[in-house]
């Protein structure tokens, strides 16, 4: 399993940041070649389900995830989102946390995750990991951006 993570600061509370963040549709607004679908009434809590749709046309990967932890930040205590990804090709978890900085807010966002075949991962894991925490810090870094 590869295991990364990206921490960026925005200049937003931690409310409005988590509120972006768990806009799961903008996320195609960071991450590039990306498209977020709500699979289920609810986008937020515990049971929502979603997917990413990452790549072009026929070369594109789905990642569908559901959300099983859900915190929102609230004075002094830090907002909390775990999903577990349910798809074929993409599979693990990813996390992230919103706390109240200096200047906005730092989110934390952390993945562990698997490319199937999963015997592929192995060996190229400090690979994936690698390529995984420059992309997710570009995207955070691009949500920052339209936050500030």
């Amino acid at each position: 399993m590869a295991r990364f993570t990206a921490v960026v600061d925005t200049p937003a509370p931690p409310e409005r940041t988590w509120k972006a963040l768990t806009d799961w549709p903008s996320h195609g607004r960071w991450v590039p070649l990306t498209r977020v679908t709500v699979l289920t009434p609810s986008a937020s809590g515990v049971g929502a389900r979603f997917v990413g749709r990452t790549g072009l046309g026929p070369l594109a990967v789905d990642d569908p995830m559901e959300v099983v932890e859900w915190r929102e930040p609230a004075p002094g205590v830090p907002g909390h989102c775990r999903v577990v990804k349910q798809g074929r090709v993409v599979l693990g978890e990813a996390s992230f946390d919103v706390v109240e900085h200096a200047r906005g807010s730092r989110v934390t966002w952390t993945e562990d995750v698997e490319i199937a075949p999963i015997r592929l991962t192995r060996p190229f894991g400090g690979l994936v990991a690698l390529a995984g925490r420059l992309a997710f810090t570009r995207s955070l870094r691009a949500m920052a951006r339209e936050l500030a």
